[in-house]
């Protein structure tokens, strides 16, 4: 009977997996139909579980699909009770969704997902307490708390995660809780189980970060378990560390003296052991770490190989704030390994290694070839590979440095206008970072000048530009070659830069200089000129007029010796107008011929009157401006100081330098200074290095939570108990370790093998027969005796079993404790 029935269950259940195999397969190929409110209803309200499923999921699909599922909440929440598991996850699925729409109808549901807490089952407890702490209903926050103190001592790690994962629900649920969860933080931080940890320190972040002196003890413990750890947690545990070694440990530096030899030797601040003829200082200073942060940086270099690559990104993290030059040196590789990945994990892997590759060059110089542009490349990641180009250029051998150039090139003579640009700058700044390149750069710019961009010309120009400034006594004939090309460019831009240039070089071989020439050329099409080349030929026109000023200027005369004055002669007084036209004393009345202007006055006079009708207010204004300095003798000098100091030399910086202070690996280091007004919220710096002397006490890292005595007031995992109870068991404080006659056979802390239980059974018939060979002829008496003797107390049976059940109640009372 009973195979019958077995073979008839197993044929039932067979037969339920076949429908079930069906209907999904149906409902996978057809369409999703969506039944009427009364069937899902229906369904829900059946008695059989198969129905009630299916009910289920119908909502829970119409719930995922935006359709209204709220009438159907009083006949989804009466199945919160069912004992098949699978219907009771669809239910709790559906209560974290609508539990704050209908809380009054939630609230009848939690005396039963109380009952679950206590379950067999640690799969139903661990839902049961994630859906509980999901309920976003603030008068069950106390509740909440309670089943989060149940699952700390819960024996389940899956449990005790889920109490973890529950503590910052219950604090955004109710934040007057945080003293409560504080102490449940406490507890988990220094959980056995690596996944339980990991959670915990993932609401540590968010419900106390600053409470560090709940790390001290379990520093160690979370430094060996954040290799088993998932990815989250990870990146959770590092963020966690990378603060917590900013304010525990001080930056401790030691400088480094060289012998004679070459060899180096370490040397403290304060030491001055050694012969001063042997060695000398070189003023290099490098780091010198506290042990537990060398452990740190030891135990997370295995996440390099992580497949993950923000944990990738958060050791680096690490490894730059916190470590020497030599863990920096480790991170390079893997870093540029994720430029393998796909384009948006390249494209964040990018920012990163720009933001590195700003303060540590020379390490990326190996990897140059990793940062060639490739047809296939999004504008977003070709603008940071040229970038990156740029910055290990002056770094680079002779080889590599003629292979960027070459590829600089290859893409300024492209058809993409955009890129053609980056091109552009990125050869100026290569030109800016090693004067050796700047003549090969120049002549790669030139070839840009007859292009039909307008906008690449005037970028080409710029470029040029803070090239001739930084040498210009050699590129007088560059200015020239510019000169020449003013006929033929349009850009309002270029011809600016190129008038600004000729008008720097107006006062270089005097009278035979090119800037008056230009200025007569340009004056004749002036009012055709955009504004900005209006504003640059005002100026040039100011520079040549003031240029003709200091070399027109007379010398003063030197005093001579005094000539006698002659006396007047009034013998013809009164007859001036009769005086003889052939006499010899004849007086002209012809004024001089007066002095013919200079053709640079006239051309200034010239610009004058053409920019006082001008439209533009700014270029009258400054016209006025120009005419004021120079139209007074006396403020000559004060113009010259204005118009003819020396420039200083511009310097392009690298497009990323302003987001140098984000922290790496964060949001603001993408997005920079364009995410508003104060950049993004949330954004929190990497702390100061703590003082020295100011850092807690080492010690205090040297705790064990394990090894402590538990107090009274504190919550102790199952785990942790029955690991204790364990250790003592087989440290032989507990009768089970003596096997329940003691250990003085066997010796502390071991248990009895065979030969000791063979040994003391020999011992043991010994002393029988000696005591009965003594106690012969009484043994009549002893019976007699025996015989009360057992009236009046208990068997051995009894007194046995009374001694282990106090045994056992003594071993419970200390478990409990």
């Amino acid at each position: 009977m009973e195979s019958i029935s077995r073979i008839s269950s197993l044929l039932e259940s067979a037969r339920e997996l076949t429908l079930d195999a069906a209907q999904s397969a149906r409902s996978s190929r057809s369409a999703v139909k969506t039944l009427p409110a009364a069937q899902i209803k229906k369904l829900l309200d059946s008695r059989n579980e198969r129905e009630v499923l299916e009910g289920l999921r119908k909502v829970i699909s119409m719930m995922y699909r935006s359709l209204p599922t709220l009438t159907f909440f009083s006949s989804v929440v009466k199945n919160v009770a069912s004992p098949n598991i699978e219907i009771k996850k669809l239910v709790y699925i559906y209560l974290l969704a609508h539990a704050e729409s209908e809380p009054d109808l939630a609230l009848l549901s939690i005396n039963t997902i109380q009952k679950s807490l206590s379950d067999q089952s640690p799969t139903v407890r661990a839902l049961a307490l994630k859906t509980m702490s999901g309920i976003r209903v603030p008068v069950i926050s106390q509740i909440v708390s309670l089943a989060i103190k149940k699952g700390l001592a819960d024996m389940s790690p899956h449990v005790r995660k889920a109490a973890a994962l529950a503590v910052p629900k219950c604090y955004r649920l109710d934040p007057g809780t945080r003293n409560q969860l504080i102490e449940y933080l406490a507890v988990l931080l220094g959980d056995r189980q690596y996944f339980v940890a990991g959670a915990a320190v993932t609401a540590f972040l968010e419900v106390c970060p600053e409470r560090l002196d709940l790390v001290h003890p379990h520093y160690r413990g979370l430094v060996k378990k954040v290799v088993d750890m998932d990815e989250w947690s990870q990146l959770a545990t590092l963020r966690l560390m990378t603060v917590y070694a900013r304010k525990c440990f001080p930056r401790r530096t030691r400088r480094v003296a060289k012998k004679s030899n070459g060899s180096t030797t370490t040397k403290g601040f304060y030491d001055d052991d050694g012969d001063e003829g042997e060695q000398e200082e070189t003023g290099e200073v490098e780091q010198v770490l506290d042990p537990d942060l060398e452990m740190l940086l030891k135990n997370i270099k295995p996440l390099l190989q992580s497949r993950n690559s923000a944990v990738v990104v958060a050791v680096t993290r690490c490894y730059i704030n916190l470590g020497t030059q030599e863990y920096i040196s480790l991170s390079i590789g893997p870093l540029i390994a994720l430029l393998r990945g796909p384009q948006d994990i390249q494209h964040m892997a990018l920012f990163n290694i720009v933001s590195v590759c700003l303060t540590q060059p020379e390490a990326f110089v190996k990897y140059a070839s990793h940062f060639l542009v490739h047809s296939t490349d999004p504008p977003q990641v070709w603008e940071l590979k040229l970038e990156l180009l740029t910055l290990i250029f002056p770094h680079c051998d002779a080889y590599l440095k003629s292979l960027i150039l070459n590829e600089l090139e290859h893409f300024s003579q492209g058809s993409d206008k955009e890129l053609v640009r980056e091109a552009v700058r990125a050869i100026g700044r290569c030109a800016q970072s090693d004067a050796r390149t700047s003549a090969r750069c120049l002549r790669l710019l030139l070839k840009q000048i007859t292009s039909l961009d307008g906008n690449l010309v005037a970028e080409s120009l710029t470029v040029i530009r803070h090239l001739i400034q930084q040498d210009p006594a050699s590129h007088t004939n560059t200015v020239i070659r510019l000169a020449k090309n003013l006929d033929t460019a349009t850009n309002p831009r270029a011809r600016a830069s190129i008038i600004w240039l000729v008008g720097e070089f107006a006062g270089n071989d005097g009278e035979d200089n090119i800037a008056a020439d230009v200025l007569r050329i340009l004056a004749k099409g002036f009012a055709d000129e955009a504004e900005p080349a209006k504003l640059q030929i005002v100026l040039l026109a100011a520079k040549v007029y003031l240029h003709h000023l200091n070399r027109s200027e007379p010398e003063p005369q030197k005093p001579t010796a005094a000539q006698p004055i002659a006396s007047p002669d009034y013998s013809s007084a009164g007859n001036e107008g009769f005086a003889e036209l052939d006499g010899p004393s004849q007086i002209s009345f012809s004024p001089p011929p007066p002095e013919p202007e200079h053709p640079i006055v006239m051309l200034w006079n010239y610009i004058l009157l053409l920019a006082r009708y001008d439209t533009s207010y700014d270029l009258r204004d400054r016209t006025r401006l120009y005419k004021s300095l120079l139209g007074v003798p006396s403020s000559t000098q004060l113009a010259s100081l204005m118009l003819l100091a020396p420039k200083p030399v511009p310097h392009t910086p690298s497009p990323s330098e302003s987001r140098t202070g984000f922290t790496l690996g964060s949001a603001s280091l993408v997005i920079g200074e364009e995410g508003g007004l104060h950049g993004l919220r949330g954004y929190e710096p990497l702390p100061d290095w703590v003082k020295a002397g100011d850092e807690p006490d080492p010690s205090l890292r040297e705790g064990d939570v394990t090894k402590a005595e538990y107090e009274s007031n504190r919550v102790v995992p199952a785990g942790e108990r029955l690991d204790s109870a364990i250790k003592e068991s087989r440290m032989g404080t507990s009768p089970a370790g003596t096997n329940g006659f003691g250990a003085a056979a066997a010796g502390p802390g071991k248990e009895k093998t065979l030969d000791d239980w063979l040994a003391e059974d020999e011992v043991d018939k010994e002393e029988v027969e000696e005591e009965e060979t003594e106690d012969e002829e009484s043994e009549q008496e002893e019976d007699d005796e025996e015989a009360e003797d057992e009236s009046e107390e208990p068997s051995s049976e009894e007194a046995s079993d009374a001694e282990e059940e106090s045994s056992d109640e003594n071993e419970h009372d200390r478990l409990v404790k």
